[in-house]
């Protein structure tokens, strides 16, 4: 009787892990920040690092699709910086900007899933604008998960913008500097933030080993729970995703106490 192949036992582990997460402590928003995509390129000897990008997109469809199966209700996938527009290379920017394109199509085709662009369309070519404000717009009625493409977004530009918008509401109501003293809280702050209304992310995950934010969602995850994954964006596993959920489940959260 021949031996079961690294496949199988791989499935079996999957399908280990899977059941001992306690499903009722599933966090409920998951923000993605994939890493690595150049350097796994790279490390293949590809022609160009687009094949890596590419190859991430896809491992993000993957992503969701995992999310979706443990009844995340909103995920963030961190895909466009808006340092990115100024910072890399033209050729790779405009290779990445139509991929991110072509993955806004398929997100909003691939179920009942809720797109939503969070970031500022300043900088970003027609093209992308389109395809986001599309994606929006053909999956503005489903009711499933919801899914932010942070795209051409910066923490600390969405905190001013935050800031810009509520200065000028006050400022069309008629009201004093010394009231908007009173009114401003994080409360009001949060509101006025790309992500307004939405809960902020329980457990924000970053690939290929690095430990930082990378200006991504700096007031949103105040109180998030971190975990960091060694493998590059398109070597992504299902069972690294499902470790960092039932690690998630198991810590125990303080909110800063």
């Amino acid at each position: 009787m021949p031996k079961p192949g690294p496949g199988f036992l791989y499935g079996l582990y999957q399908n280990r892990l899977r059941r001992s997460i306690d499903v009722a402590a599933v966090p409920q928003h998951v923000a993605m920040i994939i890493d690595g995509n150049r350097r796994w390129a790279r490390q293949l000897g590809l022609e160009t690092v687009a094949h890596g990008h590419r190859a991430g997109a896809a491992k993000m469809l993957e992503f969701l699709r995992w999310c979706d199966e443990l009844d995340v209700r909103v995920v963030t996938l961190y895909l466009l910086s808006s340092d990115n527009l100024t910072n890399r290379d033209r050729g790779e920017l405009a290779d990445l900007i139509e991929i991110i394109a072509d993955l806004a199509h398929q997100v909003s085709a691939a179920g009942d899933w809720r797109v939503q662009h969070v970031g500022t369309t300043v900088g970003l070519p027609g093209r992308l604008v389109k395809a986001l404000a599309d994606a929006e717009q053909a999956t503005a009625q489903n009711e499933g998960m919801h899914v932010n493409l942070a795209v051409g977004y910066g923490g600390r530009k969405e905190i001013t913008d935050a800031m810009r918008s509520i200065v000028a509401e006050h400022h069309a109501e008629g009201r004093s500097l010394e009231d908007l003293a009173e009114r401003l809280t994080p409360d009001l702050i949060g509101e006025h933030l790309y992500t307004g209304g939405q809960p902020d992310p329980d457990l924000v995950i970053r690939t290929s080993g690095e430990q930082r934010l990378s200006d991504f969602m700096l007031w949103q995850s105040a109180h998030s729970e971190f975990y960091f994954v060694e493998a590059l964006g398109p070597d992504l596993r299902e069972v690294d995703f499902l470790r960092a959920v039932r690690d998630y489940t198991r810590r125990n959260r303080r909110y800063g106490g």
